[in-house]
């Protein structure tokens, strides 16, 4: 019985020790809301890429899984040919550049409403 409670005291301290050592946060969990299935791998990472003299993309829903916009935290951000572009996620990133023809023409048809 005392072996039992000493190898239980043991994996439980190696679990804490594992816990504090790899710092696990709500961040580091697949964002519940994502289409993607978790395609961020995380918080939504945010980019100030986009050119200020790019047309501004007015879509408010992303392109790509189409998921309202800031629903995940503040959008994925950059230019494509002097085209702002927001998406849900950086995840969403290897997906438009794919195809981006495809989901440029969903952001210029929003552009001309």
């Amino acid at each position: 019985m005392k072996k039992t409670n000493l190898y239980i005291l043991l994996a439980v301290g190696a679990f804490g020790v594992l816990a504090l050592t790899t710092k696990l946060t709500a961040a580091d969990a697949p964002m519940p809301g994502c289409a993607m299935g978790g395609c961020c791998g995380g918080a939504a990472e945010t980019s100030t890429v986009a050119d200020s003299k790019a047309t501004p993309d007015l879509l408010t829903t992303c392109p790509v899984s189409g998921e309202k916009l800031g629903e995940m935290g503040k959008p994925y951000t950059f230019t494509y040919k002097e085209q702002e572009v927001k998406l849900c996620c950086k995840g969403c990133k290897k997906d438009f550049d794919k195809d981006p023809e495809k989901y440029m023409a969903k952001i210029r048809a929003a552009d001309k409403k």
